[in-house]
């Protein structure tokens, strides 16, 4: 069953969920962040049939956030190598991977990140870009934005911050 495409809609998160939204996706780009390149090691690694992947790299290589690079002529066989879209992907799956560490992982974290420099755990903090104080739910505001002229995406009455 092939579920409704977000293409047409003027909406950041549906585009995002467009691009990497597929059930293996993230996945695909989660290992891609560890370092994963080989069509066999994805494979392998998450237990995916062999043409769900193809289909799923062939379409992050399409959406420009894996690029194909040949490391092999005869037969051609390629890496898949995350591209400056894909990394942009880091703070989405970081926050992904701490929802699933504090309500999914009731023996704690199955994955540490760890900042090089200082060697602890690393923690997600969305910040203001303007004046760096920490932002959530309850500290911000929606409006429509340039990309939303008819103003459809704002419901009447609509928050953010649940």
């Amino acid at each position: 069953m092939r579920r409704k495409s977000f293409e047409d809609m003027p909406c950041s998160v549906a585009q995002f969920l467009e691009v990497a939204g597929e059930w293996w996706s993230m996945l695909v780009v989660r290992d891609a962040f560890l370092g994963v390149t080989r069509f066999d090691d994805f494979q392998s690694r998450l237990g995916i049939s062999r043409n769900v992947l193809a289909q799923r790299l062939e379409h992050l290589t399409a959406h420009g956030v894996l690029e194909r690079r040949p490391y092999q002529d005869n037969p051609v066989r390629y890496d898949y190598r995350l591209t400056d879209k894909g990394r942009a992907m880091w703070p989405v799956l970081n926050a992904m991977r701490e929802w699933g560490d504090a309500w999914a992982a009731p023996d704690g974290p199955p994955l540490v990140v760890v900042h090089k420099a200082c060697g602890h755990p690393v923690d997600t903090v969305t910040t203001c870009g303007h004046c760096g104080e920490p932002v959530g739910p309850g500290r911000v505001s929606a409006a429509s934005g340039p990309g939303d002229p008819d103003r459809v995406l704002m419901p009447p009455g609509a928050r953010a911050g649940g």
